[in-house]
């Protein structure tokens, strides 16, 4: 049997939908109302439909195009593909540019011009409990055999897990899905900030977000991804989410502005 790649139409709808808008989009990718509403809720791109060929991928989704939505189609291929990243060590901010600099010293310089999109996210990672295996005197066992010692092992909790979150930034340019670099709270160093430096990485973080706004005020600036998943997800879960939510919202935005022509 010859293989095929599924294709998805992700759609995204204003935060509150009308109820008849609702009806049209559950008869399109024929599911039932109460799905539909759940996947057309808060207005986050999501996907809602998985088709074995691309033509009835567009196909639906320029009939949700035509309800007033943003729809856009997107290759399995795509959303799951490993994410070229190139991480932030340092930055040197300029008029009317900066050059990004990672742990090796590699660089890009970036023109105020060039970005065309800021994502900040949060990434979680866990540190499971930490137990420690100790031998332990066995009084029932080393009575029985005349006072000679018994011992057992037993595992006592050293620490309780913990879970740690990170923000981060992306930026995109318009001719890629991918990030032209990222940013992330705990893998700078700040000193390039001089008198802006501030004692948490936190603050210094912010400050950093903030040029990078001033830098680019073309761009568009969404941080909704800063909300974190339950601590009930696990960290390698909430990872994966965060990745296929950062390639939809830049899809969405490209469909949006009419630079995505995979729709």
């Amino acid at each position: 049997m010859a293989g095929y790649e599924v294709v998805h139409v992700a759609v995204a709808a204003p935060n509150v939908s009308e109820p008849e808008i609702v009806k049209k989009v559950a008869t399109i990718v024929n599911k039932d109302l109460y799905q539909t509403r759940l996947l057309l809720s808060g207005g986050f791109p999501r996907l809602i439909a998985h088709y074995r060929s691309l033509q009835e991928a567009e196909s639906t989704a320029r009939n949700l195009t035509d309800l007033g939505l943003v729809a856009f189609v997107c290759q399995n291929s795509e959303l799951r593909k490993p994410t070229k990243i190139f991480t932030v060590h340092t930055v040197e901010f300029l008029d009317g540019e900066a050059i990004f600099i990672n742990i090796g010293g590699q660089t890009k310089r970036i023109k105020s011009s060039e970005v065309f999109l800021i994502l900040k996210g949060c990434i979680i990672s866990t540190e499971e409990e930490a137990t420690e295996t100790k031998r332990k005197i066995n009084w029932g066992a080393t009575l029985l055999t005349g006072g000679i010692p018994i011992y057992r092992k037993v595992k006592e909790k050293v620490s309780d897990a913990t879970t740690r979150e990170e923000p981060l930034v992306r930026l995109y340019n318009r001719e890629s899905s991918d990030p032209a670099v990222q940013m992330s709270q705990y893998n700078m160093a700040y000193s390039f900030l001089g008198a802006q430096l501030a004692l948490s990485s936190a603050a210094n973080f912010n400050t950093v977000v903030a040029k990078l706004r001033d830098l680019f005020p073309q761009a568009i600036f969404d941080d909704r991804l800063m909300k974190s998943s339950g601590s009930d997800v696990s960290s390698a879960r909430a990872s994966d989410e965060l990745e296929l939510n950062y390639k939809l919202l830049c899809l969405y935005y490209k469909t949006k502005s009419g630079l995505n022509h995979s729709k």
